[in-house]
Formats: structure tokens, sequence, C-alpha cells
């Protein structure tokens, strides 16, 4: 057994019961992933080196138009499943054993935390549960956010920031609050692509591997 074969088994079964070659697996595999965050994390890392640790972390190519700001962090890694342009502020923290899968054109604020691992109420077991979370194409999540297991949040919505997201958010959406709820649904004219973007979304959706081309930052979202 491998561990692709525990991630494959997670990710097919509603609430999986892990054997103990599972668990050692688990454990071997968080280990390094703490190694990799770390090496990652100790110092300046140019885009090429940081595209090279992501790579390593989810066992996945990582396309170059990816980009963080360190440092980030993982607790297994090789169940994150990162589309293209996809931009991390500092600080995120991803528990990704139940799965987290991230699409294109994404910003993520600095200090989310994404958490698919829920535990039982049983005192005496507090055994794991996981539930994935899937985030669509061109969603924004800002800083200080929480993510739960089993949610997913459609394409274009809007988290604001402090937000302990529990629920499913809709599409086009913006959301606040703990727990969050919806504040009110983007206009047609504030989902619609920009004149200038126009072209060059349809370009990126067309033939998504462009050279390195890094989403547009806003460090302070």
């Amino acid at each position: 057994m491998t561990i692709e074969d525990v991630v494959r088994y997670i990710n097919t079964h509603r609430d999986p019961v892990l054997t103990p070659e599972m668990d050692r697996l688990i454990l071997e595999t968080c280990a390094e992933t703490h190694r990799l965050t770390a090496e990652m994390n100790a110092g300046y890392r140019d885009h090429e080196t940081l595209i090279r640790y992501l790579s390593e972390i989810t066992g996945e190519t990582v396309d170059t138009s990816v980009n963080l700001f360190p440092p980030f962090y993982s607790d297994f890694g090789r169940n994150i499943h990162l589309g293209k342009r996809v931009f991390f502020n500092a600080a995120c923290q991803l528990q990704d054993q139940g799965g987290i899968y991230i699409g294109n054109n994404v910003l993520i604020g600095h200090q989310t935390v994404l958490a698919t691992i829920d535990h039982d109420l049983n005192p005496y077991s507090r055994r794991n549960h996981y539930a994935p979370i899937h985030i669509g194409d061109r969603v924004w999540i800002g800083a200080g956010v929480v993510i739960t297991g089993g949610v997913s949040i459609g394409e274009g919505a809007v988290v604001a920031a402090g937000a302990v997201v529990t629920r499913d958010v809709p599409a086009f959406s913006i959301v606040g609050g703990v727990p969050a709820k919806v504040i009110r649904f983007l206009t047609e004219e504030e989902r619609k692509p920009l004149p200038e973007h126009a072209e060059r979304i349809s370009g990126q959706e067309e033939n998504a591997s462009e050279s390195h081309t890094s989403p547009e930052i806003h460090p302070g979202f």
C-alpha cells in the first residue's frame, strides 16, 4: 500500500475508517510535509523554488502561474489540488487530509484556515471524520477566514475577512460573519468581465498553461 492508495480510499469513502497501516503512512507523510514546509519557510525563496516545494508537498505538478507569500503551512499535503493562477497570501494553513480542491484564478487572504478533519464528539473516541473543501473559480477569500470540511464555495464568490464558513456558499455571492451568511449577491454588472480582461480570460481558459503568469496580487486583502 502507498500513500496514494490511502488518499484514494479517503476520497472515495463517505466516512472512512483507517487501518493501522494507513495511519502509519499518513504519519510518515505528515512528517515529510512538516520538513518540507519548514525548509520552504526558513528564508527567502524565489518563485521557481516555491513552486518546486509546492509540487513536492502536494505530489502533483503545480502550475507556474500559482503564487504564494510564505510562510505556508500544510499538515499533510498530498490531498491538495490546485488550479491555475491561485494566490496564497502569508500564513495560510491547509489541513488537507480530507481533500482541498481549488479552482482557477482564486485569491486566498493571509491566515486563512482550510480544515477538512472533524472529530467524533464522544470524548473516549475523537476519531477523525474527513470531508473535502471545494473552492470554485475566481473566488476571493479575505484574511483570517476559516472554512470547515464539507463546504463548497461557488464560482465568483467573495468571503469577507474573519468569516467562519460552515455551509456551502452560492456562486457570485458575498458572505461574512460567524457563522458566515449571505450578505448579498453580485450584480450582473459586478460579475461581468472587464473589457480589458475579457480577451485574456478567454485565452487563459482555452490554454491555461501560460508561462509564468502570476495572478493579480493584492497583498492587503
